[in-house]
């Protein structure tokens, strides 16, 4: 059985969620090897992780030479890996960082791309991938029909399956060229913990639009009782109602979770580009005519403020 390389998603050796859905995903295509990039001394706390998921190896990449730098020095450190294993397909994770990665390995190594993906499955010439494009309007189903196949799958694409594997752990030590090091990091900070889920992450998301007036307090606390992350709509992030990390839409932030509550959103095509692959979506809006209703499982025409208070009462009712 052919091996599936799969670029672990950690923060500091932290393996995140979206690195189990893609093992699970590879266990569809061949045989799940799990690349983590990260401190040498993290490698053994990453195999217990990922070999629950199914990951038969993990190869471990001592990033002491990588880390100040930017996604050129990750993309050669795959290319190698990719000559190395002979791969039937590189799987990375649908973030900003991971699809310049894959952009850059699919053209070091003369191979087809597709990013975005919310399904993959084996097929007769390759992965098959399911993805929404047109700002939403199309569900296309594509191949890489050259090299090996590198895609990148968004978070909540795949249930993770445990799978209990070997992990074993194999160092591998990549040679890195001095024009990948042309672009370094010279400073970073980290966010400040909001202690929701991360936006593209959640496995439900409830989002505020112009119909909240500015005051997403009930928004909030309906998040919170659902423990859900919170997004909003570009007019409210215009509004200066919500920084622009919030956005969800086509100049936002693209999520799929299993559950989106839209609350107070007209659904214009540009926030529907960032939300419609949502497994189930509701809308609570005091509009029956919103378009937002046409995308719709469940809707309720009602004002948010009256509603989610409500909603938000009934859940913690039923949580105590």
């Amino acid at each position: 059985m052919s091996e599936v390389l799969v670029l672990v998603d950690h923060v500091d050796g932290k393996v995140r969620k979206p690195t189990y859905e893609l093992l699970t995903i590879a266990a569809r295509l061949g045989e799940p090897v799990a690349v983590f990039i990260g401190e040498s001394a993290k490698s053994g706390e990453v195999a217990e992780a990922v070999k629950k998921y199914g990951a038969t190896k993990v190869v471990a990449v001592d990033d002491a030479e990588i880390k100040g730098y930017l996604v050129a020095p990750k993309a050669e450190t795959l290319q190698q890996l990719v000559d190395k294993h002979g791969p039937a397909a590189v799987l990375v994770p649908s973030t900003a960082e991971g699809k310049e990665v894959a952009a850059r390995l699919a053209v070091k190594i003369g191979s087809g791309l597709i990013t975005d993906a919310v399904d993959v499955q084996p097929g007769e010439s390759g992965p098959v991938t399911t993805q929404s494009v047109f700002a939403g309007g199309w569900t296309t189903q594509s191949v890489v029909t050259k090299g090996v196949p590198v895609i990148t799958v968004k978070p909540n694409s795949a249930a993770p399956e445990e799978a209990e594997s070997a992990g074993t752990v194999e160092e591998f030590a990549p040679s890195i060229s001095e024009g990948a090091k042309k672009a370094k990091i010279v400073a970073s900070q980290a966010r400040k913990a909001s202690g929701r889920p991360e936006l593209t992450e959640a496995a439900i998301v409830v989002s505020g639009g112009r119909g909240t007036g500015g005051d997403f307090s009930e928004v909030e606390g309906f998040a919170d009782s659902l423990g859900a992350a919170v997004g909003a709509s570009r007019a409210a992030v215009d509004s200066g109602w919500k920084p622009h990390a919030f956005q969800v839409g086509q100049t936002g932030k693209t999520v799929s979770p299993q559950l989106y509550v839209a609350n107070g959103i007209s659904g214009a095509i540009q926030h529907r580009a960032g939300m419609q692959t949502s497994k189930t979506i509701v809308a609570v809006n005091k509009d029956e005519e919103a378009p937002i209703f046409e995308l719709v499982d469940f809707g309720v025409v009602g004002d948010l403020h009256a509603v989610l208070p409500a909603a938000t009462e009934a859940i913690e009712k039923r949580k105590g």
